[in-house]
Order: structure tokens, then sequence, then C-alpha cells
């Protein structure tokens, strides 16, 4: 069955999105308005409720979130890729789904359908900073094509290594001066089923609905009302940078009830340890949050000082599923030792 959205409903979508940021993601501000010159009403069509031999994409902005606040997106930014795609597949692509459901790419749905079916699927579950992380790429699907923008065209890439895919965007997105847009095409609405995570975006706008109407709730009970577990809550006392990785921080939390907390950032929130106990890792969401307004945090808006809240998020159960998907998304992958969750 399709749900309907409405224009009225993208503050919410973009709330549920920033939380599953975890941190990261980019600030949903300049989406939200591209996305409110959008054709609306739009259908969130469910995976199961389409023809699994229908052709899909997925788009989304890639590279540095912070350049593209600085040069902002045309109005149809997709257009010459999704182009670019069907023209190496030799047809046109009805349908498609959410890349990256968390931050700013969450809004990128209604923006690029274009007159597609949206599909309510994702394929990351949250934030996530890397093209091989995508759930595609970690499960191999194969025929996979990503078109690229590099600032004067658009780059084609097909590779069965996911290594390759990774590093072959980002060289394009650096000829593109930092930042663009990305879509991949080549599998099938019946490929989400297997290999992505189906309902997502149904889950960020239920999310945002629900964080609009608890805002002014105590911190514990605004925990309880977005269904997730309150972690830590208090003053951030010290920061400091990884000595190997410089993207690495670590966040002196000085707990309410007398407890000490570290989160361990990258670009996204990975972990938490409490009293020297880890608490929560990637790839389960951690979402941090002004305490006093209730403002979702990026990671470079974390500054001492800040009374926060750290709220832990389930991510979809399709990580979990193999030892293979999990490597991709603990916080080893990142080069971060002895933080990655029992599995």
């Amino acid at each position: 069955m399709a749900r309907r959205v409405e224009r009225a409903d993208v503050a919410a979508l973009a709330r549920g999105c920033a939380l599953l940021g975890s941190g990261g993601g980019g600030v949903t501000t300049h989406l939200e308005l591209i996305a409110r010159s959008a054709s609306w009403p739009v259908d969130l069509v469910c995976v199961d409720d389409l023809d699994p031999a229908t052709p899909c994409i997925a788009a989304a902005f890639a590279g540095s979130t912070m350049v593209l606040t600085e040069r902002l997106p045309g109005i149809e930014p997709f257009a010459p890729l999704v182009a670019a795609v069907e023209r190496w597949l030799g047809r046109e692509v009805p349908a498609l789904c959410s890349f990256e459901i968390g931050g700013l790419n969450g809004l990128t749905g209604p923006v690029a359908a274009g007159g597609r079916v949206l599909v309510d699927a994702d394929c990351m579950g949250r934030a996530l900073p890397r093209i091989d992380q995508v759930s595609l790429v970690v499960d191999g699907v194969p025929g996979l094509v990503f078109a690229v923008t590099t600032g004067a065209g658009v780059t084609l890439i097909e590779s069965a290594r996911p290594t390759d895919v990774e590093s072959l965007v980002r060289a394009a997105l650096q000829q593109a001066g930092g930042t663009g847009a990305v879509v991949v095409g080549g599998f099938t609405v019946g490929d989400l089923r297997q290999h992505a995570m189906p309902g997502m975006l149904s889950r960020a706008l239920d999310l945002g609905r629900a964080f609009l109407g608890a805002r002014e709730l105590p911190v514990p009970e605004f925990a309880e009302a977005l269904g997730g577990r309150l972690l830590a809550v208090g003053r951030i006392r010290d920061a400091l940078t990884g000595p190997v990785d410089p993207q690495v921080q670590s966040f002196e939390i000085s707990g309410a009830d007398g407890a000490v907390h570290r989160l361990v950032t990258r670009t996204e929130t990975l972990a938490l340890v409490t009293d020297g106990a880890l608490v929560s890792s990637s790839p389960d969401v951690l979402a941090v949050v002004d305490a006093r307004t209730r403002a979702i945090l990026e990671v470079p808006q974390l500054k001492l000082g800040q009374h926060v809240a750290v709220v832990e998020l389930p991510v979809s159960g399709w990580w979990r599923a193999s030892r293979e998907r999990m490597r991709r998304v603990v916080p080893s992958f990142y080069g971060i030792e002895a933080l990655d969750p029992a599995w």
C-alpha cells in the first residue's frame, strides 16, 4: 500500500533524516528548501507492491556536505546523471529509491523522482560516508553502474570491486570540486527486498513526527517518544583529536549523574563509552541533541560547554544479518579499534 506524503510533511521528514544521520550526513536545511519546490504530494510505494523486475535507480549528493552548502545545486542536479545511466542500460528506469536516509540525502527522493515511482526503501539505513557502504555494493549485486558529476560532465563507473567504486567515485567528485551528485542503476525493485532496507522513508517520517511532538518533553520522555534509549545527558568538558586520523575525535561528557562518557566520532558518531565500558557503537545510530533546545547536532557542531543528550536509535537489522555486512559499518572499519559491538 502506498503512503502519501504532503509538502507539509517536509519538516518532519527532515527531522527524522537528521536523527538517522547519527551526527553526520549533512545539515538538511538547503535540501528542505529544494524539496519544498518538488511536485507534491508524493506516494511512497512499498517494495512488495511493485513488480520485482521493475528497474530502479537511487540518487544522492556525495563528497563534502559543507562545500555543498556553499555551492548550491541547480534545479535538476540529477537529470544528466539519470539520463547517462538510462543510456548505458538502454532503457528508461521507472522507479527510484533512497540512497542514504541519514542527513540531507534522505530528502533527495522527492527531489530526484521526477515522475518516477518513489520506492519506500533505502540503501544505508543511516548516514555513512563511503560508496562501498551502499547495501547493493556490500552484497555485490551484479551489473551496478554509477554516474558521477565531474564538474564539466558525467563519469560512468562499472566495477565488481567495491574499493574501485569508492576510489573512482571519490576521484570524480574531487574533479568536480569536492562535492557533486551520484546516481546508481542496474538493479531492480526485487533486489531491494534482499539487498536494501525497505520502509526507511516511512520510518524517517514517523521518527520526525515523533520528534516534533516531543520537543518540549523532559529528556527521558523525549528519548522514549523517539523509540530510543537515552545513554547520556551532560556537558561536553573536553575534546581530543585522534593521533593517527585527525578526523577521529573523542568528546568527554560529564554526566549529570556523575558518570563520565566518551563520545567517539569521525564524520558521524560511532561509539559511546561510559565509565570505561562500551555502551553503544555503529551500526546503531547515536543521535546527539542539545539538551536544552533539542536541536539535532552534527559532529562539527559539537563544542566545549554544550549540554547534550545522546540517544541510541536502533538501525535496520539488515546490517547484522552477516559478518561481511557488519564489518563494513563497525568502528574498526574506520581504523578505530576496541569499540566494535559484539555480534
